[in-house]
């Protein structure tokens, strides 16, 4: 039995299909079980709606075509992938959480409606990626990208150093490069020469990079040093990569990742698939 799972948040929206297409290519290239969940929540109130066995019972049959349906349409396409469809009654992010407690990746939607609900930056995909377990993928932008690089965002804590984990096994699997990049608020020159804080940043990014670069000699890497916003930078990134791959905590150019900053930033604006590294403290 396959002990690798990516699951997938699955509500029937356009969105949503797309987040079960990425994850079935993420799992066909890793070997991996699909695991495709639609959550669904009767929240009727009874004192107004005569809610019957019979009504929830047909939710739950909905719930689980649903999910064979779009098990369905993988198996079409990646002949020999392990997959599965599970309908599970549980509200939002709490579900998706739940079942993906001991995966290897957590993939969701940037937008959807109904079962896995209200997939919304703000509400679900939101709660997931600050709340998940494991490392969770937003899927938006040109999700079906086969070329480009994987840019991982550096700042040399714990959190990056997972983000960097993540970013060179999937550049391996995808036989692409990375793109690694170190973004910083420049001081004042009055203090600091503008020249002298770029090499200071230039060295931590390269020590961050050493121990990767030996563990992945077949990785091409390319390291960038830039004084700006680390969600801007990151965006702009975007726009030519495969993938983006970020911690889910950081200090320096990528402070308060998740709550408001950065990480939010790029479920909003990413033009690609944005990947949030949980330190293994967080799971």
């Amino acid at each position: 039995m396959n002990t690798q799972r990516i699951v997938v948040g699955y509500d029937g929206s356009d969105e949503a299909g797309r987040a079960v297409d990425w994850a079935a290519d993420e799992a066909a290239r890793t070997r991996a079980q699909l695991q495709i969940v639609h959550g669904y929540h009767v929240s009727w109130p009874g004192v107004y709606y005569d809610v019957t066995a019979e009504l929830i019972e047909a939710v739950e049959r909905a719930g689980e075509q649903l999910v064979a349906d779009a098990a369905a349409r993988v198996r079409e396409h990646h002949d020999g992938l392990d997959v599965v469809g599970v309908a599970i009654e549980a509200p939002g992010a709490a579900g998706l959480l739940g079942v993906s407690e001991t995966a290897a990746l957590l993939v969701v939607g940037n937008r959807g409606a109904g079962g896995v609900s209200n997939l919304f930056l703000g509400s679900v995909s939101q709660q997931v990626a600050t709340h998940a377990r494991t490392p969770v993928v937003v899927v938006r932008g040109h999700c079906d990208a086969v070329t480009g690089p994987v840019v991982v965002g550096v700042d040399g804590s714990a959190s990056a150093e997972v983000a960097l984990r993540l970013a060179f096994d999937a550049a391996a699997r995808r036989s692409t490069e990375v793109v690694a990049i170190r973004a910083y608020e420049p001081p004042s020159t009055v203090l600091v020469p503008r020249d002298a804080a770029a090499e200071v940043e230039r060295a931590a990014l390269e020590s961050s990079l050493d121990g990767w670069r030996e563990q992945y000699p077949g990785v091409k890497v390319q390291a960038l040093v830039t004084a700006g916003r680390a969600a801007k930078v990151l965006i702009g990134a975007s726009h030519t990569a495969q993938l983006v791959v970020v911690g889910s905590r950081g200090h320096g150019g990528f402070t308060g990742l998740l709550l408001g900053s950065v990480g939010q930033q790029l479920m909003q604006h990413s033009e690609c698939p944005v990947l949030i590294a949980h330190t293994p403290a967080a799971r």
